[in-house]
């Protein structure tokens, strides 16, 4: 028997999340737009023919960016997932951590539109949790009445996490209003970067309330706060 397998890219991931903190840590709780560019052959109209009475896709994708992936000669049976404070160790098969024998993902979108622009089609969805530039494998319809289970238990992650409030500091707002009325960011990009700050992004084990951290997000360097229940976003450029 065969012990690896070899799959094939038909597209890239392009999203505002530029680098790998702040990412969402599950499809769905950010609405963030984003898109899969395509490439050949499976940027043909044809392959997507239908796909527009679904109103969600599965996006089957690869761990590209990870610096300590796993290899068969040196695997971990055990890692310690955010969502415990990271210092719990659970089996990784129990989790949806990055570090995996097979650096495969999946995640469910909302489907926007399928779009030809020139020689390229684009898939734009909403809800993504990939990186800029993540490898797609294949693109699936979701299937409500199967994929959906209404009694399912999720474990450690039964709840959704909590939302923290966000304000903006004196700089940071002047900084927003000018950015703004020089065309540079939208109000519709604004609103996707609180949506993700509310999540808190910095690991669970960090509590820092002096400490500004930086983020990238779409063209945007980011400075932000965590007190409490709130975030505060003190500097953007």
């Amino acid at each position: 028997m065969k012990s690896e397998l070899t799959l094939p890219i038909i597209g890239h991931m392009k999203s505002p999340y530029r680098e790998k903190f702040g990412i969402p840590r599950q499809p769905n709780l950010v609405q963030v737009e984003s898109y899969i560019e395509m490439v050949e052959p499976y940027n043909d109209l044809l392959a997507f023919e239908g796909i527009e009475e679904f109103s969600h896709l599965w996006l089957v994708w690869q761990f590209h960016d990870n610096k300590n992936q796993q290899h068969a000669d040196k695997f971990r049976p055990q890692v310690r997932p955010p969502r415990l404070g990271g210092n719990q160790k659970i089996g990784v098969f129990a989790t949806r951590s990055m570090y995996r024998p097979a650096p495969i993902g999946l995640s469910v979108v909302q489907l926007k539109e399928v779009k030809k622009i020139g020689k390229s089609v684009r898939v734009y969805v909403m809800g993504s949790d990939l990186l800029d530039g993540t490898p797609i494998v294949d693109i699936k319809p979701y299937i409500q009445y199967s994929d959906a289970v209404a009694d399912a238990r999720s474990g450690y992650a039964q709840e959704e996490p909590l939302r923290k409030r966000v304000v903006w500091s004196a700089q940071a707002l002047q900084q927003k209003n000018e950015l703004l009325h020089q065309q540079k960011i939208t109000l519709q990009l604004l609103d996707e970067l609180q949506q993700v700050l509310a999540l808190d992004p910095r690991p669970a084990y960090q509590e820092d309330p002096e400490r500004i951290y930086k983020m990238r997000f779409a063209e945007l360097d980011v400075g932000f706060q965590v007190d409490q229940d709130q975030v505060q976003i003190v500097e953007l450029f």
